[in-house]
């Protein structure tokens, strides 16, 4: 019994390990096989299931009820993909469209490519993502209609809800529209009875405290005395001049609540025995250039109290500058304090949805405290709530703004930057390598430029582009037209 246990091995062959191996395996293979056979023959059976039911329905026949909707499988159709360059689709599908903006916006016209309505409305296009500034530039040359789209998109506007600004009318184009909606356009200019104090405090926010909103107040007094110094000496200020400014504005604020443009002059001209004899003479230059406000040519508008009141709920407010229109430096002036005025209910965050719209930009955009105060707005615009228009002839007027680099040439570009809405209506051969150059626009769209007709434009919004002919109800059309008096008050028929 010794012998056998220690003969007996306590390990198996190598041999007998593999050969049991293979055996597993061998099983493990057969079970899955045979599952799989399973699954099969279960899968056949059902789909004979299904197909003998199928057999015995009754079905319409392969070409539909018969009438108007033959032809018409019960069966989804299924078409197989196909890839193919734009180049060939288009011999197969020509007529292809662009799907257009949708219907929530304002009525514009047609659109020429699809023949739907073409509809628009900077604050519906924003807050689907379509846009993300809501700025608008219009471009055309004199006669091509667009001065008709920007009041016919304002005044449709006004039934949605919005109000209407226009901060300077330079040709008085705005003014029977204002009173034909129910707004108010005011006068400005030597002999009319409308007077503008530029440093009242304006129309107030509700959502200001005290401090915040005297602290609003007289930031906008100090900007605009030191933006009008600056257009009637046509200079930058320097630190003492506007020292002496800040030193005179609290003068005359703690003499009067509500000061007037005289009052500041007197005290930056003569600061008073207690002032600094420094005070008086770094102040001098800014006193004699100011005081053609009050004393000079362009007294008599802006050196006494107001006579308008500001009235924010109005559907459209304008300011008429049509009778100052030949002067250049009162013009700047006018707008300059004109802007200023309306500023406080611009820059209201509770406001509501206001399109401000600037007409004539080729005589604004020279003045540079006017491009700066535009500036500011166009980039403020979604915050405050307000969608700005730009009309101008040409997008080379951009140009005469400023040198070549110089930061006011840089401003006036900016503008185009912060507007992904781009109107552009008919423009002579030699502006389309401008035009299409500071507008992104493609070679088709540069060649469609010169042929538009009037009220067709082209309507670049972001990366879309639209062919648009504006449509006009008769009575916009007389409302709207601008060459009455060049066609002896009768207009076009």
């Amino acid at each position: 019994m010794r012998e056998q246990l220690h003969t007996t091995p306590l390990i198996r062959p190598a041999r007998e390990l593999r050969r049991d191996r293979r055996l597993r395996e061998q099983a493990a293979k057969a079970m899955q096989d045979a599952d799989l056979a399973a699954r099969r023959a279960d899968a056949r059976a059902r789909l004979e299931e299904g197909r003998a039911e199928a057999r015995s329905l009754d079905l319409l026949p392969r070409t539909g009820d018969p009438g108007p909707t033959a032809l018409r499988q019960y069966r989804q159709l299924r078409i197989a993909q196909h890839q193919d360059t734009s180049a060939n689709l288009q011999g197969g599908y020509p007529f292809l469209a662009e799907g257009g903006l949708g219907a929530n916006g304002i009525f514009i016209g047609q659109d020429l490519y699809s023949g739907s309505a073409f509809t628009y409305d900077p604050w519906e296009l924003y807050a689907r993502g379509i846009i993300s500034a809501p700025n608008i530039v219009v471009a055309g040359i004199v006669g091509s209609g667009k001065s008709s789209l920007a009041k016919s998109l304002y005044t449709r506007s006004i039934a949605y809800g919005r109000r209407v600004y226009v901060p300077g009318d330079p040709k008085g184009e705005h003014t029977e529209v204002a009173r034909l909606v129910g707004g108010r356009a005011i006068v400005l200019g030597h002999g009319e009875r409308a007077r503008l104090n530029p440093l009242d405090a304006g129309y107030r926010p509700a959502s200001l405290s005290d401090a915040e909103w005297m602290g609003q107040v007289t930031a906008r007094r100090r900007a605009l005395l030191g933006a009008l110094a600056e257009t009637m000496l046509a200079r930058p200020l320097s630190p003492v001049e506007h020292t002496a400014i800040d030193a005179a504005l609290r003068a005359a604020v703690a003499e009067s609540s509500v000061p007037i443009l005289p009052q500041v002059v007197d005290r930056i001209l003569d600061p008073g025995p207690a002032a600094d004899e420094r005070l008086k003479e770094d102040g001098r230059m800014v006193g004699h250039g100011l005081q053609r406000l009050v004393r000079g040519d362009l007294a008599g508008l802006f050196d006494g109290p107001s006579t308008e009141v500001f009235d924010p709920n109005l559907p459209m407010i304008s300011l008429d500058l049509s009778r100052v229109s030949e002067n250049a430096s009162l013009m700047s002036v006018l707008m300059t304090c004109s802007s200023a005025w309306m500023e406080a209910a611009l820059l209201d965050p509770d406001g509501g949805r206001r399109l401000i719209v600037y007409d004539e930009a080729w005589r604004l955009l020279s003045y540079p405290a006017l491009l700066r105060r535009m500036d500011s707005h166009w980039r403020l615009a979604r915050a405050l709530g307000i969608s700005n228009m730009l009309l101008f002839h040409k997008v080379s007027d951009l140009h005469t703004v400023g040198d070549a680099g110089s930061a006011l040439r840089a401003l006036a570009e900016s503008l185009l930057a912060n507007a992904e809405t781009r109107v552009i209506y008919r423009q002579e051969a030699d502006q389309l390598e401008t035009t299409g150059r500071m507008l992104g626009l493609t070679g088709t769209e540069r060649s469609l430029l010169p042929g538009l007709g009037i009220g067709q434009a082209l309507w670049k919004i972001k990366e879309r582009s639209f062919l648009v002919q504006a449509q006009l109800h008769p009575d916009e059309l007389r409302a709207f037209q601008t060459d009455t008096r060049f066609l002896g008050g009768h207009g076009r028929e």
